[in-house]
């Protein structure tokens, strides 16, 4: 059952979620896009927003949290830096994805994660 459940299984087990998601935040970060499925894609965008939210206050209980996840210094420090300050007035919806349409290989959906 999935009651009170926010984030998808993702057909993984907990610990491989939670690289998954954390690695793909990373790469958002660094990198300014990130292509993927729909559903991890809308599972990554939950997590980085809420990065961005501590990354808008600052303090260092913040970036400890932030650290905790990502386990990036570039990544971190870029999200504090560069991130944070540039969505200081805007109180959500930090990320869009759009729809790119099926993978060649073996064609799944895939959808792009940008920041807004």
């Amino acid at each position: 059952m999935r009651h009170r459940c926010k984030v998808p299984k993702l057909s993984m087990t907990s610990d491989r979620r939670r690289a998954v998601l954390a690695g793909q935040a990373t790469d958002l970060i660094l990198h300014g896009k990130v292509d993927t499925t729909p559903a991890r894609a809308k599972a990554t965008q939950a997590l980085v927003e809420r990065l961005v939210t501590w990354a808008r206050k600052g303090d260092q209980a913040s970036q400890r949290r932030a650290f905790a996840i990502l386990q990036s210094k570039d990544a971190t420090a870029k999200l504090f830096a560069e991130l944070g300050p540039q969505y200081r007035d805007r109180e959500g919806g930090y990320t869009r994805i759009l729809k790119l349409g099926p993978r060649r290989g073996d064609g799944a959906e895939t959808a792009r994660l940008t920041w807004v």
